[in-house]
């Protein structure tokens, strides 16, 4: 007879005790504006995200890395990499439609009384005016230096020197061996620091929200809540829908799968940026039976290259300012819309705002008259970014199974396991 192991008292769950802080700090925010829009209340949400990205650039290296060294066949990490790419860019597309869909069915644009304010928005378009193209994006994966990758803490730039350096340990030796085992050692090393810093996770989430209700207030959502809804509502319909489908076909329920990464889901939502959960994602995909090395490539390409909630945002604002200005969109250019939403959201990190930064150069591709109506969205961006950032922490960890799956490096009973529990 196995006993069951007693689980822990509800107030030492980080996830309970990260709610608790999230509903503090609205409630802070809403009463205390003035107190909560303090410089010192910001930087508690700041400084946690900057703890968790301090972790990021080792986490990927050890993982990545020790896990390519452990392969015997350096093909199955180009096959992993083209499955996850082809993944990755066919339900990005179907992220891009919904969007448009929910846009053209709710049409929250249609008769909005606001006009925007061309100066409030100009800081946005500057760097958007500013973003790089194509080749400079490819260029600029690759890193001045080795180190210059960690320092940078550029996730693409890890993952080369990671991929390059776990295929030099390849080749069995004395040597290479000595190395793996550092890696992975260094690696659970890491991780350790990571449980470390996430103990600070509820205080991280206090800050961050306490400062964006005080600062932005809760008011500020009054006048444009049709299309903060709008976008709820696509990003739902595509988790449980678009996802749920997936994982169903796989054989894991999506509901199940969302219970299990909880303590992750509320820490992207205190914080807004769903690198701040990274690696306890990674961490807890492999508990579910992904093998180490499609985890370690995957999940830190898929934060580049797999932004579904990035990409439901794009179009459906894109749609909102169209409609708000009545600038009626002609089909191509609801296909340019995709289009170029395609491209500009792969070098959208996960960080708060970023979307914001690449809504500026699809508006300006596709008809400069928008560009001015982004001012429109300044004043609740901030309340969807957690909605971005939570969609792309989901997408991301249902693409790391599926491909896991699909390479025959998924532990079944351990997955069924897991999430049964």
């Amino acid at each position: 007879m196995v006993l069951a192991k007693p689980s822990k008292p509800l107030h030492r769950e980080l996830y309970a005790q990260t709610l608790a802080a999230i509903a503090l700090g609205v409630l802070f925010g809403a009463l205390l504006p003035a107190q909560a829009d303090a410089h010192w209340v910001k930087a508690l949400g700041d400084g946690f995200v900057k703890l968790v990205k301090m972790t990021i650039a080792p986490v990927i290296f050890c993982t990545v890395a020790g896990g390519i060294a452990h392969l015997s066949d350096a093909r199955q990490v180009g096959r992993v990499g083209a499955k996850a790419l082809i993944y990755f860019e066919t339900v990005s597309t179907f992220a891009l439609l919904v969007g448009l869909l929910v846009g053209e069915i709710v049409r929250p644009g249609a008769g909005f009384p606001g006009r925007p304010d061309a100066e409030a928005v100009e800081q946005y378009a500057k760097r958007a005016s500013e973003s790089q193209g194509a080749v400079d994006f490819l260029l600029g994966v690759i890193p001045e230096t080795i180190f210059g990758a960690f320092s940078q803490g550029q996730i693409l730039q890890v993952l080369l020197v990671a991929i390059l350096f776990g295929f030099s340990l390849m080749p069995a030796g004395e040597k290479t061996e000595r190395l793996r085992v550092f890696l992975d050692d260094a690696g659970h090393a890491t991780f350790g620091v990571v449980g470390l810093i996430m103990k600070a996770a509820p205080i991280g989430a206090f800050g961050a929200m306490a400062y964006t209700v005080g600062h932005y207030g809760l008011a500020s959502l009054a006048s444009l809540a049709w299309l903060v809804g709008s976008f709820y509502l696509a990003s739902i319909l595509f988790i449980v829908l678009a996802l749920g489908s997936i994982a169903r076909l796989v054989g894991f329920s999506i509901l199940r799968f969302l219970a299990y990464i909880k303590d992750e889901l509320l820490i992207v939502l205190g914080t807004s940026s769903s690198e701040s959960a990274l690696p306890r994602l990674m961490q807890k995909l492999e508990r579910l039976g992904c093998e180490e090395s499609v985890v370690g490539l995957v999940v830190p390409t898929g934060y580049s290259f797999n932004l579904d909630g990035t990409n439901i945002y794009m179009t459906l604002a894109t749609v909102f300012i169209a409609q708000a200005l009545g600038v009626d969109l002609t089909l191509w250019q609801k296909l340019t819309i995709i289009g170029v939403a395609m491209l500009t959201s792969k070098g959208a990190s996960g960080v708060a705002g970023a979307g914001f930064v690449t809504l500026a150069a699809t508006l300006a591709a596709v008809d400069p008259r928008l560009a001015p109506g982004m001012a429109l969205m300044l004043g609740v961006d901030k309340f969807m970014s957690e909605c971005r950032a939570l969609t792309n922490l989901c997408g991301n960890g249902v693409a790391t199974i599926v491909v896991a799956a699909w390479e025959n490096a998924l532990d079944r009973e351990k997955l069924s396991r897991e999430l049964g529990g």
